[in-house]
């Protein structure tokens, strides 16, 4: 896959940290090579995170994050430095900008102690190292660099890219689990809640996992299913079929065959299966009054018939018989207090990067609620989740009696 086509989501996120006016935009222009962020000596410039997608080697396909200033100010200051903490909770690595001509102060100590609170590897680099004395100084924790100078930028890049050990980021979505020469059937439901033209990120990746495997892929909607599979002439190995269509899709489907979702396969890709396997019994304690935050990782238009907001939370109040408040969430939005909710139930997070899918997972485990995903919570209300995930033997022993 080349650079322009890896997902942001795939890509290793670099978080860039600083104090106001310490240089942090000019090292983040000197690292892409382009005017990414603007640069003024007027303190608190960046007001917002700004992102840039380019190729770090050795690192490969990253996304660069400029931040604003954690030193800000005043009530919108405060607001700007609770988003650039939200940015670690997506930053695989981060770079604390130090104006060298200062040294670090107690507000740089502090996001350090953030950066080693969150396990999150970091690296310290002194700008403005021409204004100094000896420009030629190299610190103990770090590296000096002057971003108007493009001194020591290509040793900088080359530090970063060693921060994160990329040959741990190789799970695939499905590939794994197929051999070459295996048929798998693909299933689309085409409405009003499709996007036009156009497959949605799972499906895409699932396809080109797929192709990568040696493997047939063969897409259907899941009104043709039953004349595909007639068709084909040998049974498929497997039949991924999005959510929304997990009923009318298991009843087609033969019993032999291997039959699970996108939002399932996503949930193992983003490392969070198991315990969304765990969470989702919480439905069955449910009661009326109860809260539960439906999640999304993207922001789009909502349809009349939106998986998240519309189809979820009335096979809830189905399933359950209960008054239940749905609240929702979507984005990069993510309520800093869980507490009044009984159960979190998060779609597959294709738009977010594995840390940051990670951080919730982690943020609702703190606060002891259970944290399921879609594709679980709709094939376990429909009876169906035992076979969903029967691909992974290993979770039998975590399904609810319902499952």
């Amino acid at each position: 896959m080349g650079l322009n086509e890896t997902p942001s989501a795939s890509r290793v996120h670099i978080g860039f940290f600083g104090r106001r006016n310490a240089g942090k935009s000019s090292v983040v222009n000197a690292v892409t090579g382009q005017e990414m962020s603007v640069v003024s000596e007027v303190k608190g410039t960046t007001t917002d995170p700004v992102t840039k997608s380019m190729e770090l080697l050795p690192m490969g396909p990253v996304v660069i994050i400029d931040t604003p200033g954690f030193d800000d100010e005043g009530t919108l200051g405060e607001l700007r430095v609770k988003r650039t903490k939200q940015i670690l909770n997506r930053s695989d690595c981060a770079v604390l900008v130090v104006d060298q001509t200062v040294g670090k102060t107690a507000a740089d100590e502090e996001m350090i102690a953030l950066f080693q609170a969150k396990q999150i590897p970091y690296l310290v680099v002194y700008n403005k190292c021409d204004l100094t004395a000896d420009d030629t100084a190299v610190p103990e924790d770090g590296i000096a660099v002057s971003a108007l100078q493009k001194k020591n930028i290509e040793e900088l890049k080359e530090r970063i890219a060693r921060l994160v050990k990329t040959d741990t980021m190789t799970m695939q979505l499905v590939g794994d689990l197929l051999s070459p020469g295996d048929l798998v059937v693909l299933v689309v439901p085409i409405d009003a809640s499709a996007p036009k033209g156009r497959l949605i990120l799972p499906q895409q990746q699932a396809i080109r996992d797929i192709l990568e495997a040696g493997a047939i892929s063969v897409v259907t909607r899941e009104k043709e299913l039953a004349l595909t599979l007639q068709k084909l002439g040998q049974t498929p190995a497997m039949v991924i079929t999005d959510s929304q269509a997990f009923k009318v899709v298991s009843e087609v489907t033969p019993r032999s065959i291997p039959l699970t979702s996108f939002s399932i396969l996503m949930a193992r890709f983003k490392g969070f299966l198991e315990t969304a396997v765990k969470g989702v019994s919480t439905i069955e304690s449910l009661q009326d009054g109860d809260r539960i935050l439906i999640s999304e990782g993207c922001t789009h238009h909502r349809q009349c018939e939106d998986i998240g907001t519309v189809k979820i939370p009335n096979w809830l109040r189905k399933y359950t018989g209960k008054e239940l408040i749905i609240e929702t969430s979507s984005g990069r939005e993510f309520p800093d207090d869980l507490s009044p909710y009984k159960l979190i139930i998060h779609c597959g997070g294709c738009m977010l990067n594995e840390r940051e899918m990670l951080y919730r997972q982690k943020c609702a485990e703190d606060a002891g609620i259970p944290f399921t995903n879609y594709g679980i919570t709709i094939a376990y209300m429909q009876g169906i989740l035992a076979r969903s995930v029967e691909i992974f033997p290993a979770l039998s022993a975590l399904l609810p009696p319902k499952a």
